[in-house]
């Protein structure tokens, strides 16, 4: 979800090392919703309006339930009943039966001849069938056989080439009525034509899946990423995907890069409060929390196939995104879809209006069959609303800029512990903040709020939580598996291949990030950060391990936190009282043992220094970061915040 970082590469492929199972510190909030936009499974219906019947068993079902009337006479008759009469049309009158079987491409044509009925209602009636089996015109079995077909049953017509020869099988059927010998008849027909062809009847196609067998297969990496049955069964089209939500959400444009674009859910609480469950209406607000990455992918082959995201660089940052899952500070992932087609009207509509209204619309539009085709397959990325991007944000007190550097900076020493991390990437568009109260107000803290904190170490003032997004760039060891002593792969990209080190930057802020990147490359190669000369690039050596990276990139945070802070607003003073109290109304006192009320005088100085302390901290932050002078035996975020524990300016409290 950064504002134009470059485009993600695939992870770099390593020998696999054993290392030992690793701890996650901190706790996480509880799982979010997932699959916002699934529907059921494709499966056979079990309605039995639409299910399959078989006509064999069909018959053995009417024949089980034919009673035989004692007392009627051979000479009476009686009308046919409503469930004769459906057998009359649902069945296959013998001719019909004996046409469909001798087109049949089987080695064996088969005809019917009943013997006249007997006069008695309850007989043993015995029926031949006659089997032609395909001879050649040569053949010595066709030459010795001689045996001509009864009179009872007619005469086949004259064979074709290979010609047929009779088998007469003469059968007993059960002793029945004679109204149901037909019946007897056409069962015994379709029981050997099921027996010879034995076919299976085919799944029902989901009219919102692509049945597409090459771009499954070419998809198919992403499609084993997804964690519901749906996500994982096929390609989707886009527009069947988003209309599940088209009555119930509006989609907002967020954000976009120059990997794809960021859509936000925002749902119809009106038209859906009157409709819905109160359960079902409490989970559709949950799914609100969700966002969308949505992604273009690479082609094959032809046209796009040299320019968007590859399969394999998805695979790997998905796979990331599964990994620091558990780690408090980072995105939250939830699904992986893989659509077809066009942008649907919602989603245009998103797009349009975000065209209209912000400045930064540099993506083609979707709409635009030059920039993608009817085909495009679209990767769609779902994960946990992290908030705002903090590039987006205005800053402005002192406590805001105190829990946003050590949130990121104690998200990353988690990081690197659990899965030696570096992001590598960490610009002001790739950290969101939200705030943790309960009306979302993200405006700096009050004297009120300040003096309801408990905490010693002054964390948490702000009530901003921040999140690290968007690891194209990053690289981490992947456990392959629960086994403590299992093995890793190292997910990470070649930067070298990138135009990351050489362009420059327009403004300020620009050219401090630019320079944050020849900085990063010069600690991964010389591990002197300061380090002016480029040497030549190193193949493979993106893989290795530097987590002082991490440092470089928090430098740079801390330093457009206090150059981009804007002017704190002025507490409103006091309004004064127009007349003194009455002597009968006792001033209120302060409980025994509660440290929560203060005199104003004495709160606004103990905020006041408490301002000072925070200050001169992350100033001493910056010392302990500079690029040439600062603190040897710092090497790594992890580094940086036992430090600040040990000085404390960071509680135990706060990181476990």
């Amino acid at each position: 979800m950064s504002a134009r970082s470059p485009s993600p590469s695939p992870s770099t492929a390593m020998p696999p090392k054993s290392v030992p199972q690793r701890r996650v510190y901190g706790k996480r909030r509880v799982n979010a919703p997932r699959a916002v936009l699934e529907a059921s499974p494709a499966r056979e219906p079990t309605s039995n309006k639409f299910r399959h019947v078989d006509p064999v068993e069909n018959i053995q079902t009417k024949l089980a339930n034919v009673k035989i009337n004692e007392e009627m006479t051979p000479g009476d008759s009686e009308p046919p009943s409503e469930d004769e009469q459906q057998d009359s049309t649902d069945l296959p009158s013998e001719e019909s039966s004996q046409s469909s079987i001798a087109e049949s491409p089987d080695s064996q044509s088969i005809q019917v001849s009943p013997k006249p009925r007997s006069e008695k209602p309850k007989t043993k009636p015995v029926v031949e069938v006659v089997i032609y089996n395909k001879v050649a015109a040569d053949s010595p079995e066709r030459t010795e056989k001689t045996d001509e077909p009864t009179a009872a049953s007619p005469a086949p017509s004259e064979p074709t080439t290979p010609p047929l020869e009779p088998e007469i099988i003469t059968t007993e059927l059960p002793a029945v009525e004679d109204s149901t010998i037909a019946d007897q008849e056409k069962l015994h027909i379709l029981e050997r034509k099921r027996a010879a062809r034995k076919k299976v009847p085919a799944a029902r196609r989901s009219s919102g899946v692509v049945h597409d067998s090459k771009a499954s297969e070419y998809v198919l990496p992403i499609l084993k990423e997804a964690l519901s049955p749906i996500a994982a069964q096929s390609i989707q089209k886009f527009g069947s995907w988003a209309s599940r939500s088209a009555n119930m959400f509006d989609v907002v444009k967020l954000a976009e890069g120059s990997y794809g674009e960021v859509y936000k859910l925002h749902l119809r609480e009106e038209a859906c409060r009157p409709v819905v469950s109160k359960s079902k209406f409490a989970k559709l607000q949950s799914y609100g929390d969700g966002v969308f990455k949505v992604v273009p992918l690479r082609a094959k082959s032809g046209p796009g196939s040299k320019k968007f995201t590859s399969i394999d660089e998805i695979v790997a940052e998905v796979k990331m995104l599964k990994y620091l899952d558990p780690i408090p500070g980072f995105a939250r992932f939830r699904e992986i879809h893989v659509v077809q087609g066009r942008f649907p009207e919602s989603f245009q509509n998103a797009w349009d209006h975000y065209k209209k209204t912000k400045d930064d619309c540099m993506n083609p539009n979707p709409s635009n069959k030059r920039s993608y085709p009817d085909t495009q397959l679209w990767a769609i990325i779902e994960m946990d609303d992290a908030g705002c991007e903090l590039e987006k944000f205005a800053w402005s007190s002192i406590f805001q800029i105190y829990d946003i550097f050590w949130g990121v900076a104690m998200a990353l020493a988690r990081a690197e512990e659990y899965a030696m991390f570096e992001h590598r990437d960490l610009h002001l568009g790739n950290v969101c903040i939200r705030s943790t109260r309960e009306d979302g107000r993200m405006d700096p803290p009050t004297e009120q709020d300040i003096a309801r904190q408990s905490s010693s170490s002054g964390f948490g003032f702000s009530t901003l939580e921040t999140t690290i997004i968007d690891y194209s760039l990053s690289r981490a060891d992947l456990l392959l598996s629960d086994d403590p002593s299992g093995l890793t792969e190292i997910a990470s990209s070649d930067l070298d291949k990138k135009q990351l080190f050489d362009a420059i930057g327009e403004d300020e802020d620009e050219i401090m990030q630019r320079n944050t990147y020849r900085y990063m490359r010069a600690t991964l190669y010389s591990g002197n950060p300061a380090e002016k000369d480029k040497v030549p690039d190193i193949p493979g050596i993106w893989a290795e391990y530097a987590p002082r990276t991490n440092l470089v990139w928090l430098l740079f945070l801390l330093q457009s936190l206090f150059k981009n802070r804007k002017d704190e607003p002025q507490s409103q003073p006091q309004r004064k009282a127009l007349a003194p109290c009455s002597p009968n109304i006792k001033a209120l006192k302060s409980q025994p043992g509660d440290s929560k009320v203060h005199k104003p005088k004495d709160l606004q100085a103990g905020i006041s220094r408490l301002k000072n302390t925070l200050e001169e901290r992350l100033n001493a932050v910056l010392g302990l970061l500079d690029l040439e002078t600062g603190h040897e035996d710092m090497c790594c975020a992890a580094d940086l915040v036992a430090y600040a524990m040990d000085s404390q300016w960071l509680g135990e409290e706060d990181f476990f």
